[in-house]
């Protein structure tokens, strides 16, 4: 009997011996058809389903003028319009539900110090 059948079918895994991880509750939270929160994919940031595009790229993209057409092109279509769509109404509504109150608190700006003021 050779090494690799000495060992049972169900402890190899892809020929690497390696036995199959347990599947766990993963905390996965759909934000909509094209948008997802997993902690298991870029440490839970929302992402594009089926992809690593995070969502606050995109964003970023249109707030610099971006067309949606080029951005569709920049990921090679795997971010389709109506998931550009998804992604500003979802921006739209955490606004409108939060304010702009505690969105950008961890990038706070250092105060100016006075002697660092320019005089007209």
């Amino acid at each position: 009997m050779s090494g690799l059948q000495s060992f049972s079918a169900g402890s190899i895994v892809n020929g690497t011996g390696m036995k199959p991880r347990a599947k766990r509750s993963t905390g996965r939270m759909e934000l909509g058809e094209y948008i997802v929160a997993d902690p298991e994919i870029c440490h839970g940031q929302p992402t594009f389903k089926g992809t690593r595009v995070l969502v606050w790229v995109v964003l970023e993209q249109l707030a610099d003028g971006m067309s949606w057409n080029a951005i569709v092109k920049e990921w090679r279509g795997r971010v389709p319009k109506a998931a550009i769509a998804e992604a500003a109404a979802l921006a739209s509504e955490l606004v409108k539900q939060r304010g702009y109150r505690g969105l950008n608190d961890h990038y706070r700006r250092k105060p100016a110090r006075v002697g660092d003021l320019a005089t007209a």
